[in-house]
């Protein structure tokens, strides 16, 4: 077993690790193309990317194996041979079981000590490549803006000399209003040898400015401008084409860089401070002047004074609050409302500033918290989809890469909405985190345990015809496929089954009489709660139709499959009819042959 899973398992998550790190590749292909990277750089960051993206390709790979190799040992009958020589499925699983519970093993201490360091790398790479000013290639025709505080315009350009035609150069390095528009003939850009700056030649050109003082704001009442013919004009232009890494500080101590016990740390610091600040605000709240009335008041006792909570004061007769307030004059009035709005909106304004800074705090809370689950999920998940890869593709039964690979795309796809659903919800606080985290986990859970318990049962799970003739036998619409044996071992006369088949008429006959004698009310009720008269009429068809089963009578099996796997009201007229034709065959039998 081990022999053939430890190849197929390495080969499916190699083949998953690239799919999805294609996936990583047209997500962040802007930040990539055109920078002028070289090969070291972007496989250094290809190869961060790939350790980044093994929790998402580990748990398909191990689904994938599972699925393909149970399949193949289905398919070829090894799995047959295997439980006819008494060897159990879950004995055949034992060394795969080992071998995935070293995998998940593995897979805890890869997540709490490998990626940090490696989406601390990946995310700084990245960040640094999308601070890098792109590779200099302006296009014809449209305007470029890739160059800091200018945009270009070029009519034409020849590709082998480099010469750019019928130029057109807005300024806005010093401010919009301080902008400077340059037309020229032609023109030459190129990079300097320090690989910081931009060496720009033009040719027969003009050029307009602005004029403004230092402060900004026009001289006079008229806008000065300057205009300026040139022949020659060389201009030295800042652009950065250098690749400037980033310092990973600032990235390894955000929560995609820590471990267990630095989430941990963060965890307790940053909620300290929400509990601190809390009970701060709490305090000030129930501390708060209202009526200006303080909440403290001042005694003094034995020569020293204390603040001390001021008491209640009782109210013989509750205070009339509309009466004060229209005693006074309108303008009085209408003071007092400003007032009581604007204290009111300031107030709110300050609880909701810090309603701000205390939700940025339990936010960084709740991301630290999910990055740590994250750090166990890994190692359950695999567990998970090799307990459903595993008996799935002992059911199925089919081998190869095809059928395997549509089970396990679609189960992943499955797997991966929940845990993004529960993801999001933990990350914006609509359930706690370890819900969240672990919401697909507990869904796939159940089925992992389900598939399990049918394949060592060797139950047909997916067996569509048996959901049909389940649903049919629900319904009373599955049809019987008896036929006549050759042998039996007690014989059918007429006389005993028309013994047996008129009390079956009679009842039927008295229970229709009875159900088209109940109102709709009772109709209804009985169909939800089963009626006892459909039970016992249930029990003597199902007793006739054993008697009969033995007939070598092929007119008489042939009506015996006439008969309803389930007696209901809508096929109890089919049951009576059977049941009479039954009847007159057996009479028809029991004639003397010369009548």
């Amino acid at each position: 077993m081990l022999q053939s899973y430890v190849p197929l398992l390495l080969m499916t998550f190699f083949i998953c690790l690239f799919i999805v790190l294609m996936q990583f590749l047209w997500r962040y292909i802007d930040d990539l193309v055109g920078k002028g990277l070289t090969i070291d750089v972007i496989a250094e960051l290809f190869f961060y990317a790939a350790l980044t993206m093994v929790p998402m390709a580990l748990p398909l790979a191990i689904l994938l194996a599972s699925l393909m190799i149970f399949g193949n040992l289905g398919e070829r009958f090894e799995l047959t041979a295997m439980k006819a020589s008494g060897i159990s499925l879950l004995k055949v699983m034992s060394p795969l079981i080992v071998l995935i519970s070293f995998i998940a093993v593995g897979a805890f201490f890869f997540q709490n000590n490998v990626l940090p360091i490696a989406q601390t790398k990946m995310w700084t790479l990245l960040y640094s490549m999308r601070q890098k000013s792109p590779e200099l290639e302006i296009p014809e025709g449209v305007f470029y803006s890739q160059i800091p505080g200018y945009n270009f315009f070029v009519q034409s350009k020849d590709r082998e000399s480099g010469t750019l035609y019928n130029m057109m150069i807005y300024d806005v390095s010093r401010g919009f209003d301080n902008a400077r528009v340059i037309l020229a003939d032609s023109g030459h850009l190129k990079s300097a040898d320090d690989k910081v700056h931009l060496f720009l030649q033009l040719y027969d050109g003009e050029q307009f400015e602005n004029l403004r003082d230092n402060n900004g704001s026009v001289a006079s009442g008229n806008q000065p401008y300057r205009r300026e013919h040139f022949e020659l004009k060389e201009i030295l232009l800042a652009f950065d084409a250098n690749f400037n890494r980033m310092d990973e500080s600032g990235m390894r101590n955000q929560y995609v860089g820590k471990n267990i016990s630095e989430l941990q740390q963060t965890i307790d610091s940053v909620g300290e401070r929400v509990d601190s600040v809390g009970a701060v605000y709490a305090r000030e709240f129930r501390e708060a002047t209202y009526v200006r009335v303080p909440y403290y008041m001042n005694v003094t006792a034995d020569g020293k004074s204390r603040q001390v909570k001021r008491p209640a004061v009782p109210l013989e007769v509750p205070l009339d609050i509309d009466s004060l307030y229209y005693k006074e004059n309108p303008s009085k009035t209408r003071s007092y409302l400003t007032m009581a709005l604007n204290r009111a909106q300031t107030m709110r304004q300050e609880y909701e500033f810090k309603s701000y800074v205390m939700e940025e705090d339990r936010y960084t809370i709740r991301r630290h918290a999910i990055e740590m689950q994250k750090k166990f999920t890994l190692s359950f998940a695999c567990l998970i989809f090799f307990f459903i890869g595993a008996p799935l593709g002992a059911i199925i039964r089919k081998g190869g890469i095809g059928t395997p690979l549509v089970i396990s795309v679609f189960l992943f796809i499955f797997y991966y909405i929940i845990d993004n659903t529960g993801y999001k919800l933990a990350r914006d606080g609509a359930m706690p985190v370890w819900e969240g985290i672990w919401l697909s986990s507990f869904v796939l859970l159940p089925l992992g345990v389900f598939l399990t318990y049918k394949a060592m049962n060797d139950s047909a799970v997916l067996n569509i015809d048996a959901y049909k003739n389940f649903i049919r036998r629900l319904r009373g619409t599955q049809k019987r496929e008896l036929e006549v044996k050759e042998y039996a071992m007690e014989d059918v006369t007429p006389a005993e089954a028309l013994s047996r088949l008129e009390p079956l008429a009679a009842e039927g006959a008295r229970l229709r009489e009875q159900w088209r004698g109940f109102p709709l009310w009772k109709k209804a009720g009985y169909r939800i709660l089963r009626y006892k008269g459909f039970d016992s009429l249930q029990n003597s068809m199902n007793d006739v139709i054993d008697f009969l089963s033995n007939s070598k009578n092929a007119m008489a099996i042939r009506l015996v499959n006439e008969y309803p796997y389930k007696i209901t009201p809508r096929n109890l007229q089919k049951v009576i009819d059977t049941t009479d034709e039954l009847v007159r065959l057996c009479k028809e039998l029991l004639k003397p042959k010369n009548e």
